[in-house]
């Protein structure tokens, strides 16, 4: 039995949890500027000259605003350096088929390349779930018709048919969530930010802003409560996923599902990325190395004039094989 809601321990107003602990958790004063082209919104370090976004290249005209931002509780630091990057980059490019040929020669010095590390939030929290639902048993069941809802299997005895039985089932399971991760920016198109991980958390250290020096970061827009919410989804698939073993049998239903979260546990991280970003015929393309990995993932123009000649070189082909097949 899934208990009363009125009598079990009432779930958390997780907006309101979040922002108590962001009050009463350390914050830091910080120097922030938006790029008027992509709307990225980037923290200005003292040691950093800051004169053109980093995620799009545009020159940055608006004045930095000071603002208090929850400080960094942990961070991943660069594992590769700039040339190694850069060398990651000119492989990609390289490896690139239908680009336009000033593309290369805009985007292979190393020195735009930037260093770059986004935001994320990351939660851990345990889950009570209170759950009834069905666990299905198929059975084979003989007869010379398949009946509606049965699933035919043809035999040397003739037909049999498949069947489901269905039993209530209902219990409580309990699930450890550990550093789920939600990206806290918003200047890098979700996709992108996905393919990035996984990530290695276990090699997260403590925040410090020696880490900071000669390198730039983004400042969250996804506040922590916003984030829980992201996270949320996460943890409630997680969650069905271990009720649907938790019933067991060959099918499950679940009609009905209760969570509760506790020892929730948050925090803010820095990860890091290396970013060249360029315009071409007025459009942005990014290109971005996973500093721990160095994974390369990249928005590309396409050169429709090679495009067609590649196509017209595969109908000459064509037409010359019909040639020469009917010769």
């Amino acid at each position: 039995m899934i208990p009363d809601s009125s009598a079990a321990v009432p779930e958390l107003d997780f907006h309101q949890y979040f922002a108590r602990a962001t009050e009463q958790g350390e914050s830091l004063e910080k120097q922030t500027v938006t790029c008027s082209a992509c709307s990225a919104v980037a923290v200005v370090e003292s040691d950093v000259s800051l004169s053109s976004c980093p995620f799009c290249g545009s020159l940055l005209t608006a004045r930095a605003k000071a603002g208090r931002l929850v400080r960094p509780g942990a961070i991943l630091p660069f594992k590769i350096n700039r040339n190694r990057a850069a060398e990651l980059f000119r492989s990609w490019l390289s490896g690139l088929w239908f680009a336009p040929g000033g593309l290369k020669r805009n985007s292979t010095t190393s020195g735009a390349i930037k260093g770059i590390y986004l935001p994320y939030w990351t939660y851990d929290v345990r889950v009570t779930t209170w759950y009834e639902g069905e666990r299905g048993e198929d059975y084979q069941e003989a007869g010379l018709q398949a009946e509606q809802g049965g699933r035919g299997n043809d035999t040397a005895g003739g037909r049999r048919v498949t069947r489901t039985s269905w039993h209530s089932s209902g219990g409580c399971v309990v699930n450890t969530f550990d550093d789920v991760l939600v990206p806290a920016g918003c200047s890098l198109p979700p996709e992108a930010v996905a393919m990035l991980e996984p990530w290695d958390l276990k090699s997260l250290v403590p925040y410090s802003d020696e880490y900071m020096s000669g390198f730039q970061s983004e400042a969250y827009q996804l506040d922590m409560g916003e984030g829980f919410e992201r996270a949320r989804a996460l943890i409630e698939r997680g969650v069905r996923s271990s009720v649907e073993r938790h019933i067991g049998g060959q099918h499950q239903r679940i009609n009905a599902m209760r969570s509760q979260y506790d020892d929730i546990t948050f925090k803010h991280v820095l990860l890091p990325v290396w970013i060249s970003a360029y315009r071409y015929r007025n459009r942005t393309f990014r290109f971005i190395v996973n500093a721990r990995t160095g994974q390369v993932l990249g928005e590309r123009p396409w050169s429709v004039f090679r495009i067609a000649i590649a196509l017209i070189g595969m109908l000459l082909v064509l037409l010359l094989i019909a040639i020469l097949i009917k010769q």
